[in-house]
């Protein structure tokens, strides 16, 4: 349990940042705190609510890329089933839905974050969900 101690890395930073979007931003959520046992239980916690099978989960670059390697042991390989698209925190959902047309754009897709910021586009659903105003 105390193998971290003396990580510095904050999962919440406050500072001002531009967002992939172009947002300027006060507080960012640091996905590179997470760990590998940290990537794989999330893995575990979207699939507790994730009934749809799915043939692979492909992640953003670069932010869904880890969480993508952990869901692909769920996927079903099956090219009847559609892809899942994932990323660690939306913010607009501008990425989800760029990925989404450019490369999936004839095919069914549905997609997962771990963290939204504000509501998500009606195909792709949140784990955790900032309030909504």
């Amino acid at each position: 349990m105390l193998e971290r101690v003396g990580r510095h890395t904050h999962l919440f930073v406050e500072e001002d940042f531009k967002s992939h979007a172009g947002l300027d931003l006060h507080w960012k959520i640091e996905m590179d705190a997470l760990d590998e046992a940290e990537w794989k239980c999330i893995a575990r916690m979207i699939m507790e609510y994730q009934t749809e099978p799915f043939q692979a989960a492909i992640g953003i670059p670069r932010g869904g890329l880890k969480l993508s390697v952990y869901l692909n042991d769920y996927s079903t390989q099956n090219n009847n089933d559609p892809y899942l698209i994932v990323d660690d925190v939306l913010t607009t959902g501008g990425s989800m839905e760029e990925f989404k047309k450019d490369y999936f754009d004839k095919k069914k897709v549905f997609g997962w974050v771990v963290f939204s910021r504000q509501k998500p586009p009606d195909w792709v659903r949140t784990l955790f969900q900032m309030p909504i105003l």
